[in-house]
């Protein structure tokens, strides 16, 4: 029996390597999932996947009969800030289950 100053080095790179599949999987899965965010009572709604890509986004007509662009802009980025958001907090959850809720720096 040999005493390695590494210890089961082998071993932890081969779990690292699952790691690293379950990992690349994990975010595909998730990557095909997607996420809603409106603003204004729902007269500006966007989709992304979790990826934190945009998807769609769907404005209202009635926005327009204003012609306030600046109140659609501001819509705009608020539905989207939102929709990530929620795109982020969809990947963290999926995390949780792969690393039983330990937080690992650098996974996302």
């Amino acid at each position: 029996m040999t005493n390695s100053p590494f210890g089961n080095f082998g071993g932890m790179m081969k779990q690292a390597q699952a790691l690293q599949e379950q990992l690349a999987k994990l975010k595909d899965e998730v990557a095909s999932k997607t996420v809603k965010a409106s603003a204004g009572g729902g007269m500006v709604e966007v989709t992304a996947n979790g990826a934190q890509e945009l998807i769609s986004v769907r404005i209202d007509p009635e926005v327009m009969k204003d012609q306030d662009v600046e109140m659609l802009q501001d819509l705009v980025v608020s539905a989207v800030n939102e929709a990530l958001k929620k795109s982020r907090e969809l990947m963290a959850d999926e995390l949780k289950g792969l690393t039983g809720g330990m937080q690992i720096p650098g996974l996302f």
